[in-house]
């Protein structure tokens, strides 16, 4: 007897070989991801009510001396906040959904701030100290002219083009250089830290055209109407909330999207997602342009109210702050680092005023706690403690 006719299908043909699937995308489950729950959505309503209503009211309404009265300082305190939030928002988008640790966002943020600082100079006029078309400090160091930089500085058009378009430029510049060259961890870290000290010192000379160490200060209007005014003041005030609000959802339909699932896959194995067919470049630059972008807007929507820029804001520290407000918040959230500013830069303000020499000891501290007993930082905290209700409630 054959071999092949010991069995009753040995005579059937053989099967076909399995195809090799080739390397390509992963396919994403099914259906739309919401972009936030309903008790989401009423926080939302409640924020943009207080910001556009509730705020103005007590500020402009309500007289000194009220209960519900809130202060100009309160406002400008706040407004001042707002602005750190969405650089918070916007290094959470960088750190806690890619992975990626910029310690030089702080130069995004100051080259916005110096954008709109360029346009309050020019508006001016000749109500400055020397009566001159053009900048005090200009005269002062024997100008002439104004230099090639401050063509445009004038309009104000050009300029809001310039707080997006000059932060986003530099970003992607060098992201793509950085990106390509596979630099990332504490490299990458250095790496722009070193670059927003470079700007530093760099914006600290006099020949620059940007003020020097001094930077710009002394603004008394915007688009033709006085700065110093309440009406003013609670314009921009309003203008800070409601753009936080706007970056947040942004940030949360981001995140939801396929877009937003592919960044927090590059965090957790990038060589994971090269493999399946998706090149992590593309993405990482995105996200890292556009976050530069939210800090150049922040800058130039905290110029106007806090009256100053200068160097300082590109200083090594106030990178590291941004990482810390995140950090505190509970990153990976997008909520969380919103509160880690208010929070941590709500006990700046109450240290330097009652004791000042204690602040840089407790901010340092906080951040050893954060990172010791609370990685999750103060949102994980708060689920922490719903969750030891729940069960004691049971």
């Amino acid at each position: 007897m054959r071999p092949d006719a010991m069995t009753p299908t040995a005579a059937a043909a053989p099967a076909a070989p399995a195809a090799t699937p080739t390397p390509g995308p992963v396919a994403w489950p099914a259906g739309r991801t919401r972009l936030l729950t309903t008790r989401g959505w009423a926080g939302v309503l409640a924020a943009m009510l207080v910001v556009a209503v509730l705020v103005p009211i007590a500020n402009l309404l309500v007289p000194e001396g009220h209960p519900l009265h809130l202060s100009d300082y309160a406002v400008g305190l706040t407004g001042k906040i707002m602005c750190y939030a969405i650089c918070a928002l916007a290094m959470d988008l960088v750190w806690g959904y890619t992975g990626i640790l910029s310690l030089g966002h702080g130069l995004f943020f100051a080259l916005g701030g110096y954008a709109m600082g360029m346009y309050l100079m020019r508006q001016i006029g000749r109500d400055g100290n020397y009566a001159s078309d053009l900048p005090d400090f200009m005269v002062f160091l024997d100008w002439k002219t104004l230099p090639w930089h401050w063509t445009v500085s004038d309009n104000f058009v050009a300029q809001m083009l310039l707080v997006v378009l000059v932060p986003g430029l530099l970003a992607f510049v060098f992201g793509f250089f950085a990106f390509r060259s596979r630099i990332k961890g504490v490299y990458f870290s250095i790496i722009t830290q070193a670059m927003t000290f470079a700007a530093m010192l760099l914006f600290f000379r006099n020949e620059t055209g940007f003020g020097g160490n001094n930077g710009f200060t002394d603004f008394k209007r915007i688009l033709g109407q006085p700065i110093a005014t309440p009406g003013m003041r609670m314009g921009l005030f309003v203008l800070t909330g409601l753009t936080l609000i706007g970056f947040f959802l942004m940030a949360r339909a981001i995140v939801a999207s396929k877009f937003g699932r592919v960044l927090q896959a590059i965090r957790d194995a990038e060589s994971r997602v090269m493999f399946t067919g998706y090149d992590p470049l593309a993405y990482k630059l995105a996200i890292w342009t556009l976050s530069a972008v939210m800090c150049g807007v922040a800058g130039a929507l905290y110029v106007p109210q806090v009256g100053i820029i200068n160097p300082s804001e590109m200083s090594p520290a106030a990178s590291i702050e941004m990482a810390i407000w995140a950090a505190v918040g509970g990153r990976g959230t997008l909520i969380g680092p919103i509160i880690g500013a208010f929070f941590v830069n709500g006990a700046k303000s109450w240290f330097t005023q009652v004791v000042p020499e204690f602040w840089l000891y407790f901010l340092g501290a906080l951040f050893i706690a954060v990172t010791l007993f609370l990685p999750q930082g103060l949102i994980g905290l708060a689920a922490r403690l719903r969750g030891r209700r729940g069960e004691e409630g049971a």
